[in-house]
């Protein structure tokens, strides 16, 4: 029996859509399908556990740090307004379990603590990825945070108005990690940094990591790399007092931790349905799940095609997401579209340090089997005579004998991060290096230099793929 009491018999002609998620991939699918088709055509449920829906979890550090003015600007739709466009979207509400060949899920209300059954007709699986929690003694202490959803920054800023030192410590130097100890200085805070890896932004080769290590520690962020945190220390009141590696103690009033995540993909892989090395579910083209016609999934669960080193790879970001939620959408609704693949583009910053990448990095070229030339070339935002004229490094690796474009990344000031879109575009289409050096780009003296910085690059690693095949 349904949740409503009926079974799928007595529903009649009205398909049912079932959706496990209520953030950007999941009501992006939900309210695809119903521009797609209207209520008297298919029924609409989704599910999720959160008090929240289509938030951006990427603002949370912003918000933490006071760029962002409140909560509810990082909310694109509430639950109420979902379902005033007829989806019923059932909030602190978390799906405990699929069944594929009874075609239902089972839910338990949070709050009631009741179970009950819903049937499907069609299913899109949008669980998000969970933040990885190291097991170790303390790491639940009072003082001691994740930052994933709304709730978390919620309570996150809770601890940061209420406690009275100034110290704070960042478990991991990824994305969240940079992120969350800017928004900590903001804040007026003490930060530490402790990161298992010799540089910050694994995401980036270690030469541009060091970049942004050196940039950090300029900024007052003490960074401790090569150091594993093993427990968290409380004081007599039982509130987190400081985190201890194997060499030290960091005093810290507040913990965060970034060290990141991965598919949330417990009730798929229970539900028999097929998962990818790195744990994300496999899907097609369409975004339907391998050997599955009626389910999808999209969003930080599941795994893409990477157009550049040709193989599957965890990616989570909300632009895949929300692109994800129409693909969704639109083949659940009766259409037809395809998520092509990506290749893998990320910007950030912590302060005025601007971090980008696009493609791959040494170690993943490598991987796929590329024998690459690399690039680094050293340049300026603006014309050099330009006020305001930054620094930028710009590394690029380009294939050895046929010079295709392998990856870019970019550290630098004010105008550097989003030059990574060029690459991206060159990327998507295949260039040579060669090729991009032609490249029609935008130029006035406040804008680049006469060579922007990624055609500089561009000149460097194609004059080092001639030499390599002379």
């Amino acid at each position: 029996m349904d949740s409503d009491g009926s079974s799928g018999a007595v529903r009649g002609a009205r398909e049912r859509l079932v959706v496990i998620g209520g953030d950007a991939a999941g009501m992006s699918a939900a309210s695809q399908a119903r521009r797609m088709r209207g209520p008297g055509e298919l029924e609409i449920v989704a599910f999720e556990r959160g008090h929240h829906s289509s938030y951006s979890a990427c603002g949370i550090p912003y918000w933490v740090g006071g760029d962002v003015d409140g909560r509810d600007r990082l909310i694109a739709r509430t639950p109420e307004e979902h379902r005033a466009r007829d989806i019923d979207l059932r909030t602190r509400t978390e799906v405990t379990e699929i069944d594929v060949a009874g075609g239902r899920v089972r839910a338990r209300d949070l709050d009631a603590g009741t179970e009950s059954w819903t049937s499907y007709d069609k299913l899109v699986i949008a669980t998000g990825a969970r933040p990885l929690r190291p097991d170790m003694p303390g790491v639940d202490a009072p003082g001691v945070h994740g930052v994933q959803t709304l709730d978390d920054g919620e309570e996150l800023i809770a601890t940061l108005e209420g406690v009275r030192g100034r110290r704070a410590v960042v478990v991991g130097a990824g994305y969240i990690g940079v992120e969350m100890a800017e928004a900590l200085i903001k804040r007026g805070y003490e930060v530490t940094v402790v990161n298992r890896g010799t540089e910050p932004m694994s995401t980036l080769d270690p030469d541009m990591g060091r970049l942004v290590r050196d940039a950090m520690v300029g900024m007052g962020i003490t960074m401790v790399g090569e150091a594993t945190v093993t427990k968290v220390l409380t004081g007599s009141d039982g509130r987190v007092r400081a985190v201890a590696t194997e060499d030290a103690e960091y005093p810290a009033d507040v913990v965060v931790l970034g060290i990141g995540v991965r598919p949330e993909t417990s009730l798929a892989r229970a539900a028999g349905l097929p998962l990818g090395a790195d744990g994300g579910l496999l899907t097609d083209r369409a975004m339907r799940v391998r050997g599955h016609e009626n389910i999808w999934a999209g969003g930080d669960c599941v795994e893409v095609l990477d157009l550049v080193s040709g193989q599957q790879r965890h990616i989570p970001l909300g632009t895949h997401a929300n692109k994800h939620g129409q693909v969704i959408g639109t083949n659940a609704g009766g259409g037809y579209a395809t998520f092509p693949g990506v290749v893998g583009t990320a910007v950030s910053k912590v302060c005025d340090l601007e971090i980008a990448r696009t493609g791959l990095r040494e170690k993943d070229a490598r991987r796929a089997g590329f024998r690459f030339e690399t690039a680094v070339i050293e340049s300026t935002s603006r014309a050099g005579y330009y006020p305001g004229a930054s620094a930028m490094t710009v590394k690029m690796l380009a294939e050895r004998r046929t010079g295709r474009l392998l990856g870019v990344q970019i550290v630098g000031r004010e105008g550097a991060g989003k030059r990574v879109d060029v690459a991206a575009v060159a990327l998507t289409a295949g260039l040579t290096v060669e090729q991009m050096t032609g490249l029609d780009l935008g130029y006035a003296p406040p804008f680049s230099p006469v060579w922007d910085p990624v055609l500089v690059a561009a000149r460097k690693a194609a004059a080092k793929v001639r030499d390599g095949a002379s």
